[in-house]
């Protein structure tokens, strides 16, 4: 069965994140840049959240608040939900999909990030997981 550590071996590990006092206007910009939904906050350099575009609508704009001066740490999700590298594929599609997650970071046995998956990484590879073995049974089949 596939696992985490199969999307990130295919997209790669490289995670962004952000310092938990930077603002939130500094966290909207670098997720505008890197073209991404969510980033890790750093506390002093331990993981201690992370913050999402989610967020971002309900802690800031919704509740009126300034973003160029209220830090991340006011806004991120925290604690966060997260799974190691040999969790299934189908674990993390019951994870997303009952906590209503887009992101979720993968830290290994000594709690190091090891990455982070979106629902669209998950999608994108069960899509190409079903491909594979709809050629194989249409080959198998054909004979």
């Amino acid at each position: 069965m596939a696992q985490v550590s199969d999307i990130l071996d295919a997209k790669g590990r490289d995670v962004l994140r952000i310092d938990a006092s930077a603002t939130v206007l500094d966290a909207v910009e670098a997720m505008v840049e890197g073209n991404v939904g969510a980033l890790l906050v750093d506390d002093g350099g331990r993981l201690t959240g992370i913050v999402t575009e989610r967020d971002y609508l309900r802690r800031v704009t919704l509740e009126g608040r300034d973003e160029r001066t209220t830090p991340v740490r006011d806004i991120m999700s925290a604690p966060f939900v997260y799974v190691g590298p040999d969790a299934t594929i189908d674990e993390c599609m019951a994870i997303m999909t009952e906590r209503r997650f887009r992101h979720l970071p993968v830290l290994d046995d000594e709690n190091e990030l090891a990455g982070i998956v979106s629902i669209g990484d998950v999608v994108k590879f069960q899509s190409r997981e079903q491909g594979v073995q709809i050629k194989f049974l249409t080959e198998f089949i054909s004979g």
